[in-house]
């Protein structure tokens, strides 16, 4: 097993867990998923830097399962400016162009 950084939580959250809890957990999570165990096993196991992903739906089952709020399942913060700045800043960018 590597050592890289996960995508996702989904490791962190299932090793709080009892073993029981966790075996049980295991099994369930598939099928609410409505995903094979592979599948379950690959999500759980996508590196950082890698392009696979998990659907949005099931990410946020993942999260709505764990009890954790929108977007913590991620294991980095996503930053982004709101889009009335970033276009009010493109605004102003192309109104300097047409000045000059």
């Amino acid at each position: 097993m590597s050592d890289k950084a996960r995508k996702y939580k989904i490791n962190d959250c299932l090793l709080r867990l009892p073993v029981p809890q966790y075996r049980e957990a295991v099994k369930i999570i598939p099928k609410i998923l409505g995903i094979s165990l592979n599948t379950f096993h690959n999500y759980r196991n996508i590196l950082f830097d890698d392009k696979q992903d998990i659907p949005y739906e099931k990410v946020i089952l993942f999260e709505k399962l764990f009890e954790m709020r929108t977007g913590e399942l991620i294991n980095v913060e996503v930053k982004c400016k709101p889009l009335k700045v970033l276009m009010g800043k493109e605004l102003r960018q192309s109104r300097f162009a047409k000045k000059r």
